[in-house]
């Protein structure tokens, strides 16, 4: 028995942690060459506190909770790169974007933890 909550659990963990359909992801190695592209936008939706304390300049601060409210402030044909500290959060920002139409949106993996 405590072997199928301990699978349940592990089975959560992972699937929280993949991509949201079609989204793809990147790594910080990867996003490094892509700061320079004028053609995309670049969001981390880490609290403002986060941000403060340590950001990649290029990325604009919409915290995931405002992020929502703040959509209007991005264009839906850009490619997106989202970020957050670890992953998870810009997970779940990437399929709110996705939701409202955005068209090519990028989660980086492993978030600032790996800058």
């Amino acid at each position: 028995m405590e072997w199928i909550i301990i699978l349940a659990i592990v089975a959560f963990i992972v699937w929280r942690m993949m991509p949201s359909k079609g989204v793809s992801s990147i790594s910080m190695g990867d996003l490094k060459s892509k700061l320079s592209d004028k053609n995309a936008q670049f969001v981390d939706v880490r609290t403002p506190g986060e941000y403060k304390g340590r950001h990649i300049k290029e990325f604009k601060n919409m915290p995931l909770d405002q992020l929502p409210s703040k959509l209007g402030q991005l264009d839906k044909e850009k490619e997106t790169y989202v970020i957050c500290q670890s992953g998870m959060r810009s997970s779940r920002a990437a399929s709110i974007l996705k939701k409202a139409g955005f068209t090519n949106v990028v989660n980086v993996r492993g978030g600032m933890s790996q800058w």
